[in-house]
């Protein structure tokens, strides 16, 4: 059976599916990394959300309000993701301050039009990259200041204010939170062809078309994520994590 997808829609394709499942789970749980029944419960989680998400937004771009509504669904999404990570609902802020620039410098400047078809895809990539970016660099300034409590003791002792001594110990550590969107963009084209580059092809983009699309999408979350880790590491420093 011939398909126009890039993935062959064949009736083996459910097989290949629990095989990969089965085999991640099985590594995992051999590998002693306790996530066994993780991945299980995570791809089917995968299947049923996006079922349901395919069949929401088929309606949602039919309706200009509903658009706005759906993403703000995104966004209470992923601030409480992003909120179990970190152990604190203040991860609304870089998800937001992330978000919100990004997204507004696109829509002003005409990239990216406010139709629902264009707007949720690309707002979704950006709060999945805020998402991220927040949750990696919120562990990583929570476990420093944690385990290295001493040294802001030390610090503070010398006369450093409490938010500059933290600020001393977790930004290294949590700054490290931006090197995959800086490895993404790096590497884009030499390594991986993303997801958008791809996506455009299959719909009948030009390669040149597909690469400027894929080069926006790679600048925004690189922006966004840059916004989002500041913030975070300023959290911290002001007290404001706690350690999950």
């Amino acid at each position: 059976m011939e398909s126009s997808s890039l993935i062959a829609l064949t009736p083996a394709l459910p097989l290949a599916l629990v095989l990969l499942v089965a085999g991640g789970a099985g590594v995992a749980a051999a590998g002693g990394l306790g996530y066994g029944w993780a991945v299980v419960r995570a791809c089917l989680r995968g299947v049923l959300q996006l079922g349901v998400v395919s069949l929401i937004i088929a309606w949602v771009v039919a309706n200009g309000l509903a658009v706005a509504g759906f993403i703000l669904v995104m966004y209470a999404f992923a601030t409480h993701t992003a909120a179990k990570r970190i152990g604190t609902y203040w991860a609304a802020l870089p998800v937001a301050a992330g978000s919100a620039p990004v997204l507004g410098v696109l829509t002003a400047t005409g990239a990216v039009t406010l139709d629902g078809m264009v707007i949720i895809p690309v707002t979704g990539i950006v709060f999945g990259g805020c998402l991220i970016a927040t949750s990696l660099a919120g562990r990583r300034a929570a476990d420093e200041l944690t385990t290295r409590h001493g040294e802001v003791e030390a610090a503070m002792s010398l006369g450093f204010t409490p938010r500059d001594a933290r600020l001393e110990i977790c930004r290294p550590a949590a700054a490290q939170a931006l090197v995959p969107a800086l490895d993404q963009t790096r590497t884009v084209g030499l390594v991986t062809l993303p997801g958008a580059f791809v996506g455009m092809l299959i719909g009948g983009a030009t390669p040149v078309e597909a690469g400027i699309v894929q080069l926006v999408v790679l600048v925004a979350l690189l922006s966004a994520e840059a916004f989002a880790v500041v913030l975070t590491i300023e959290l911290a420093a002001r007290g404001r994590l706690i350690r999950p």
